[in-house]
């Protein structure tokens, strides 16, 4: 029997069209994958390893299956026209070159025009949306900072993201500790030094 987990057609073509996801299929692979590594799939401790795999797998592409910018709706009746940062977001996601994770934390910075905020959960919701896809931490910083830019067109918009990747951590050159910092920065942020250096100090936490 296949399992899969479906998505709804809309009327509005979301960034990514509607896909399946064949916790069967994937289940068959990780089988493969265990007798590939020597080990036998049947006795106890991996009996189930295969289906609870499909399901990680499942949970960690969720936002393949998501549209981004529904979380990017400008709020009815709130105004407002100063900085406005959110910081350490945390995130997990996969690489797709080695499908290892990479872990770590998101900081958002935006400048509202003609008072268009969003609510403060969405902008964490934007970021797990993104970052539960197949991903590199460049690409992903672009899409968090296009998206806010596209949907709020806001003065400006400043996306840093530092994370710690698995596949260099505990495999390769194996460099437990190092960190990857990733920036994308939109209209305001990028035309004003000033602008730039100050959202930095917040994010940093100097005054």
């Amino acid at each position: 029997m296949v399992t899969r987990l479906t998505t709804g057609e809309s009327d509005e073509k979301p960034l990514h069209a509607a896909r399946e996801i064949d916790l069967e299929k994937i289940a068959r692979g990780i089988r493969l994958v265990l007798e590939g590594v020597g080990e036998d799939p049947e006795r106890p401790g991996l009996q189930r390893t295969p289906l609870r795999v499909a399901e990680m797998y499942a949970e960690l592409t969720a936002g393949m299956h998501e549209d981004p910018r529904e979380h990017v709706i400008p709020l009815p009746g709130d105004k407002h026209d100063e900085m406005v940062i959110v910081k350490d977001i945390h995130f997990a996601s996969l690489c797709e070159h080695h499908l290892a994770p990479f872990v770590g934390k998101c900081h958002i910075a935006y400048i509202p025009k003609g008072g268009r905020i969003v609510g403060l959960s969405k902008l964490a919701r934007l970021v797990e949306t993104f970052a539960r896809r197949l991903q590199v931490q460049e690409r992903l910083t672009s899409e968090i900072a296009d998206t806010l830019q596209d949907g709020l067109k806001p003065v400006g918009v400043m996306v840093v993201m530092e994370a710690e990747h698995t596949c260099m951590t505990i495999r390769g050159v194996n460099k437990p500790g190092a960190h990857t910092i990733t920036s994308a920065i939109r209209g305001g942020f990028r035309k004003d030094p000033r602008t730039r250096s100050e959202a930095m100090a917040l994010i940093r936490g100097r005054e």
